[in-house]
């Protein structure tokens, strides 16, 4: 008897390990990768995947081997993958294609309609498991526990359905085993080769991610100047240059601004929008994907762009404009495609409402303000963008709040028009740097911000944020635990005390002593600016008070003085 398991475990493997070939092939066959790849598919397409792998099934039927009447096979491989893959109805169907198959080919056999029914049954259970599947991290594993678990239930079936009783007793003592190892392990290892597609898909996902930073980054000079035909120009042929698209296409709300690659000969700038598709982006919002050149609806019968996918540019929540990324052919937009125009709407849409800044040049000529902005640290815009693309497909709402976020410490960085802000203007602005900040650093980073109601403090611009970065940077990050930053606010006779502190690693005593030094190459470049703008409004007795215990954290203290009753003015 062992003898006879240890030959149906040889020749089982022998048919596995055709079908997990077959798996590689189809893994390199393009459509059976789109629609592995697709989130939602139609009708037809799930009846196509259910043909698909109830004919992977059948070919497991053929590859069996006699025993005792019945067969020994791989059948179950094909439906189990289609229903974690596709879903209960792939898996149903599938499993009803090779089920019916099995009991036709031998009618009345001994186990025909045993194996059928059980067919069907571990095409329904992976069916209704695959949203389960889906989600779990080691998709091998489960594949091969639900394997396991299939096989099972097809021995018990046979033992119920299958007469006599004592031949099919007979049988399952000498096919289970081999079958239950041999076939789980095979949907283990066909699973583990579909799943290589994914993985391929997050790393393109991946590198469209850095394509989309770099565009940003390239892009960030022209639109800083506005949102007009000539800097949508330079923009588009940034993306058509770095990207595989066959077009690119920008538009405000009434007009096209430019098209660059094919098509330009009939979809010029200055021409009114008249596709339908484009319109619905620009009234609802919401990003549109265009799978045929009807559904593009362009009236030139002679144009060669099939699929497009056309997001929309917001300034705040307002729709300014639109992109568009086209292709040649029918249903070429892929997730990727997507992802990488939802990025770039993501990012233009910053920078659009970062050009609208109204004072930008009026501030900059402003010597204290202009020292300052000038040290506005390039990682940190690079690093926050970076974290809202984390979260575009994960967390779009998440995504827009720190794009809003954004948008707001930039515009307070470039647009204060004024030599004193109440005290509660530098906490808003403080505020939009945490919420990027958090989003990055998760529970490492902790704020406490404790102001008096009421509290009647005017102090110059951009003064906390630049000291409350640098307790993030060289204080709390520097913990492997993180921890805690506190920003008070306290009333005295004349003036205002404002103290931040932090328990982050503290600063060496002789580092303490020169830290305030005019040492523009130290990496507190900011904290001395701070300084010195403090000291040359308010007198030297007015400059920052810095304590500082290694291991301990770091204490910094501004006294600012009250302003006279005729000084005070609308902020």
């Amino acid at each position: 008897m062992i003898l006879l398991n240890l030959d149906i475990f040889t020749h089982l493997t022998n048919r596995v390990g055709t079908l997990i070939i077959l798996a590689l092939i189809l893994s390199k066959v393009k459509i059976f990768r789109k629609l592995v790849l697709k989130r939602k598919i139609t009708l037809f397409e799930k009846i196509i995947l259910s043909f698909v792998f109830g004919g992977i099934g059948i070919i497991g039927t053929y590859s069996g081997i006699v025993i005792n009447g019945a067969l020994a096979n791989s059948r179950v491989i094909g439906v189990l993958v289609g229903g974690l893959l596709g879903g209960p109805f792939v898996g149903i169907f599938s499993g009803i294609i090779a089920g019916i198959h099995r009991w036709g080919i031998d009618i009345g056999g001994f186990t025909s309609l045993a194996c059928a029914i059980s067919t069907i049954i571990e095409g329904t259970i992976a069916g209704l498991l695959s949203k389960r599947f889906s989600s779990s991290k080691s998709k091998w594993a489960f594949a091969l526990y639900i394997g396991v678990i299939a096989e099972m239930i097809q021995m018990i079936i046979i033992l119920i359905v299958a007469r006599p009783f004592t031949d099919a007793l007979l049988l399952v003592k000498v096919i289970a085993l081999p079958m239950i190892i041999t076939n789980s392990i095979g949907s283990s290892l066909f699973i583990g080769v579909t799943d290589s597609i994914f993985k391929e898909q997050d790393r393109n996902a991946a590198y469209q991610a850095q394509i989309a930073l770099r565009i940003a980054n390239k892009t960030l000079e022209y639109f800083k100047q506005g949102f007009n035909y000539e800097t949508v120009e330079h923009a588009a042929k940034i993306i058509y240059e770095m990207t595989d698209v066959k077009a690119v296409a920008i538009t405000n709300t009434k007009r096209i601004l430019t098209h660059i690659g094919i098509g330009d000969d009939h979809h010029k700038p200055g021409d009114e929008i008249k596709t339908k598709i484009t319109k619905d982006v620009i009234s609802t919002g919401e990003h549109r994907v265009a799978y045929t050149k009807e559904d593009i609806d362009c009236d030139d019968n002679y144009c060669k762009l099939k699929s497009a996918i056309i997001v929309p540019l917001k300034e705040g929540n307002k729709v300014v404009g639109t992109l568009k990324l086209y292709k040649t052919t029918n249903d070429s937009i892929t997730q990727v495609d997507l992802e990488l125009a939802l990025g770039l709407g993501s990012l233009f849409s910053t920078q659009i409402e970062l050009s609208k800044v109204e004072y930008q040049k009026q501030l900059l000529a402003k010597s204290e303000l202009k020292a300052l902005q000038a040290q506005i640290n390039p990682h940190f815009l690079f690093n926050a963008i970076n974290t809202i693309v984390s979260f575009v497909r994960i967390d779009p709402n998440k995504a827009r709040k720190l794009l809003l976020h954004l948008s707001d410490y930039f515009r307070k960085n470039l647009c204060f028009d004024t030599d004193e802000v109440h005290i509660s203007k530098e906490i808003e602005h403080v505020n939009s740097y945490l919420e990027i900040e958090r989003a990055r650093f998760g529970n490492k980073l902790n704020v406490e911000i404790c102001i008096p109601e009421g509290i009647d403090c005017y102090l110059p611009p951009l003064i906390l944020q630049p000291i409350v970065e640098n307790s993030i940077k060289h204080g709390i990050m520097n913990k492997i635990e993180g921890g805690i930053i506190k920003i008070i606010a306290t009333e005295e006779d004349d003036k205002t005390k404002i103290v931040i502190d932090d328990n982050g690693i503290g600063i060496e005593e002789g580092k303490l002593k020169t830290i305030l030094s005019k040492n523009k190459d130290d990496d507190s470049i900011g904290i001395i600016n701070v300084n010195e703008r403090l000291i040359n409004k308010y007198g030297n007795d007015y400059g920052l008070k810095i304590s500082s215990e290694i291991g301990k954290g770091t204490t910094v203290t501004m006294n600012i003085p009250k302003r006279n009753g005729e000084e005070e003015e609308d902020v």
